[in-house]
């Protein structure tokens, strides 16, 4: 049993240090990482400017954290915007149900228009969506497509109102109200998302009769539509000054902004000490955000750190409750929902309603309070105590803040903290496991927020050392936009799994299929992203591994293949995925544990599970050559059948076991399996050949795709396919590179980055890699889809095709982790 000191909170300390020598990113980042603590609590900026939007959350809900710095009597706001309060005209199906009028079949003439006649069209209650999309689905829609019509009825005019109409969307949605489009996202995917309607349009919503309508398309996966409309409250604004953001700088650990307020001098630091080899850190919920104010005069400063309660609702409407509280030097500020339903709510577009987030730093001159956030601001402003407001908002939430007040005569270093105790983290198979920092119940999260704060100053200098280390051998390695694509890539990947210790003490990396259907711990997103943890700690690589082995070897999972996933997040119960990927899912598992022992050097942990190995080699060797109709990891694409990439996996994998029994020993068994291997792998090139290139399927002359699982016979030089495959498919592809990389395959211009990444490591030398890698970082830089950093894009414009902060982009790594096999 593994065990090692965590907390549970995410702890956002705001603390302003030097930061060591490293080569700045001049990646404009598609969105910034600032917080990244797990799933539920990992938090960006949409906008170049720190100040330019509000915090969201990868759901794209706001994660409102406000950040004001008080030089005199003058304020400036670096951080996010003053949310103002709205209130729902038109409620979300998510928080009450509506009546609205449907149909699946598609309509004939304008639908959309008010003077339509739906007579025969369905009722039904909204949200719509499929079963195993969200609880927020009140009536199932099981179909492709779907449209439906809401109408309205106003008792007031709107004009001069700031208006948005609100919606979910998965995927594609087309909104219209009274008959004119409103919205048409593309192929995309949303969570209550606004759309600001222009004063035109809100001079048309008068008393009387209005309609909403919609058109949502389903093109895989979970379905789901919702949409309201919320009207601005009339507030003012406290904090109208911004100071001038004058960089940004996106490290592996650390996001870097620079201001000027004044003739001062602002530094803001977010870092997230999320090193691999420490599980205590790896665990910790625990980002700091630090703070360095230089003032070549003596000036009386302030900070000021607001948060609202949606860090700790799913829908800000839910009713919340907020705290202050003192234990040792420091002070919190807390706040949850007021129900707490504790692991009640599971899928992918959700956001945790249990448990506390919190801010919190020194009591020396500090000071947290609770209260409406016009009442803190006006507080903080006028340089009275936030402890003094009392009360809540109009929207009847309290939100909580911390300041402090110092003196700067030169240069000043401070931090705040935030932290997020979630009580329970997962349910696995019925039993509710608390996150690893507090794996017996014994910690608290006081005592986590303690522990962080007395390792603030060396986890910095530790990060800032990481830092600069990781830029100079990754530009080494693969190039500057390689390691600014890593960089920005490393804690995105870490914060979509949770770690936890299973009942029988095995240590479980589960990851959050976020933006794609939800479920955890998938194994075709634990693929992709295993070049990363094999890297720096194997020991994670078996963490994402473990649960699956489990699942079979318990007998709960009886096929001879392994399973897709155990669950929806963070429900781990079993599989909830409504199809089977056999082939995909037995050929990752077997590749990933040789891929184990060949970081080791040994094949122990492959003799652990060697039963259930054999049982999925053996389904491989029936079945892996000329796949049938089947899934793959790019589920996204639809079935079909002879896939050569997929056959690929399956002879790699009957390969690694070949390899793993070599490794133990078995050498009747290794001569076995690797002449099965060998001959299956000359069969496949005779198979695939289509003259200059290798096909899509075997019976498709014509085609082609990225062979990206062979990059495991290169990189462990497995020796089962004939090199010339890899030189001959290299010089193929880069007759097909687009303006913003290389497509998956011929049947659609997206792409998949991390795959990009597996297909460039084959190159044979590091100038090529860059020209696969180059458009791809090309790419980031000028998307228009602001999100977290999105592995399904578009090659021939700057548009994510979808998903969007997930794991997979850990395989950027297989790069360094092909550098360091070499050196074994």
């Amino acid at each position: 049993m593994i065990k090692q000191f965590l907390t549970g909170v995410v702890m956002v300390a705001l603390t302003l240090s030097a930061t060591a020598q490293s080569t700045k990113s001049d990646l404009r980042a598609p969105a910034y990482p600032l917080i990244t603590i797990d799933p539920n609590t990992s938090a960006w900026s949409y906008t170049d400017e720190l100040y330019g939007s509000t915090m969201k959350h990868w759901t794209e809900r706001p994660f409102p954290l406000l950040g004001v710095l008080k030089v005199g009597d003058d304020t400036y706001r670096f951080m996010g915007t003053e949310e103002v309060e709205v209130y729902a005209l038109l409620s979300m199906g998510e928080d009450t149900a509506w009546e609205g009028k449907y149909t699946t079949k598609k309509p004939a003439g304008d639908w959309f228009s008010p003077k339509y006649n739906a007579n025969g069209w369905q009722t039904g209650k909204g949200a719509f969506g499929t079963p195993d999309s969200e609880k927020a689905s009140k009536t199932a829609w099981n179909e492709e497509k779907i449209w439906v019509r809401r109408p309205f009825t106003l008792d007031q005019d709107l004009t001069g109102k700031t208006v948005y109409l609100e919606y979910s969307h998965d995927d594609d949605v087309v909104l219209y109200l009274n008959g004119v489009e409103v919205v048409n996202s593309g192929p995309a995917t949303g969570k209550n998302k606004r759309v600001k309607l222009s004063p035109e349009q809100t001079a048309k919503l008068t008393k009387g009769e209005h309609l909403i309508a919609g058109y949502c398309h389903n093109t895989g996966g979970n379905g789901f539509f919702d949409v309201g409309v919320v009207v601005e409250k009339d507030t003012p604004r406290s904090f109208e000054k911004t100071a001038q953001q004058i960089s940004v700088d996106v490290q592996a650990m650390q996001t870097h902004y620079t201001f000027r307020c004044g003739d001062v001098d602002l530094k803001i630091t977010f870092t997230a000490p999320l090193f691999l080899d420490d599980l205590n850190l790896v665990a910790r919920p625990v980002n700091y955000i630090s703070y360095e104010i230089k003032s070549d005069q003596p000036r009386e400063m302030s900070i000021y750190l607001e948060a609202a309660p949606n860090w700790a609702l799913n829908v800000p409407s839910q009713a919340s409750t907020s705290s202050t509280s003192k234990q040792g030097n420091l002070l919190f500020a807390k706040t949850g929902s007021a129900q707490q339903p504790i692991l009640q709510r599971s899928g992918d577009h959700i956001n945790i309603d249990w448990g506390y987030f919190y801010l919190a730093g020194s009591d020396q001159n500090g000071s947290v309070g609770t209260g409406g956030s016009q009442s803190l601001r006006k507080a903080f402003a006028a340089g009275n105590d936030i402890a003094a407001v009392s009360g809540v908002g109009s929207d009847g939430h309290q939100n909580i803040a911390y300041t402090k007040s110092f003196r700067v005569n030169g240069t000043h270093n401070d931090h705040i903290m935030v932290g997020y105790d979630d009580v329970y983290s997962i349910q696995y198979f019925g039993e509710n496991l608390r996150g690893y920092w507090n794996v017996d119940g014994k910690n608290t999260i006081e005592a986590v927020f303690a522990k962080a704060d007395q390792q603030y100053k060396m986890l910095r200098k530790r990060a800032d050392a990481f830092d600069a280390d990781f830029m100079r051998q990754y530009t080494a390695t693969g190039g500057k936009e390689y390691a600014e694509l890593c960089a920005l890539a490393y804690r995105q990947s870490i914060a979509a799994h949770k770690l936890v210790e299973a009942p029988n003490g095995d240590l479980m990396l589960l990851s959050k299929e976020n933006d794609s259907n939800g479920s955890i711990g998938t194994v075709d997103v634990t693929y992709p992203s295993a070049p990363l943890y094999l890297y720096y700690n194997p020991e994670l690589a078996k963490a994402l591994l473990n649960f699956i082995f489990a699942y079979s070897e318990s007998g709960k999972w009886t096929k001879p293949f392994a399973a897709h996933d155990i669950g929806t997040y963070p429900l781990a119960n079993g599989q909830t995925y409504g199809g089977d990927m056999p082939i995909e899912e037995s050929g990752n598992m077997l590749i990933l544990t040789y891929a184990i022992a060949r970081m080791e050097q040994h094949a122990k942990y492959a003799e652990k599970h060697w039963d259930v190995l054999t049982t999925w080699t053996d389904y491989l060797v029936e079945n892996g050559l000329d796949p049938d109709n089947q899934l793959c990891t790019d589920d996204f694409a639809g079935h079909f059948a002879h896939n050569a990439n997929l056959s690929i996996k399956a002879i790699v994998g009957i390969g690694s076991y070949a390899k793993l029994a070599g490794m133990l020993g078995k050498k009747d068994v290794a001569a076995k399996y690797e002449a099965i291997a060998k001959d299956m792998a000359a069969k496949w090139k005779n198979m695939a050949n289509d003259g200059d290139h290798y096909r899509l399927t075997f019976d498709k002359s014509g085609t082609w795709s990225q062979k990206y699982n062979m990059v495991w016979d290169k990189l462990f030089d497995m020796g089962f396919f004939d090199k010339d495959i890899i030189d001959t498919e290299i010089a193929y592809y880069l007759t097909k590179q687009n303006e913003y990389g290389l497509p998956l395959d011929n049947r659609e211009t997206y792409t998949k980055t991390d795959w990009i990444c597996w297909t460039a490591t084959m190159a044979n030398d590091k100038a090529t890699f860059e020209q696969f890698v180059k458009p791809v970082h090309h790419f980031m830089n000028n998307c228009t889809t602001r999100t977290p950093m999105s592995d399904w894009v578009f090659t021939d414009k700057p548009v994510r095709r979808g998903f969007k902060a997930r794991s997979v982009v850990g395989g950027y790594f297989i790069k360094m982790l092909e550098e360091k096999i070499a050196k074994q």
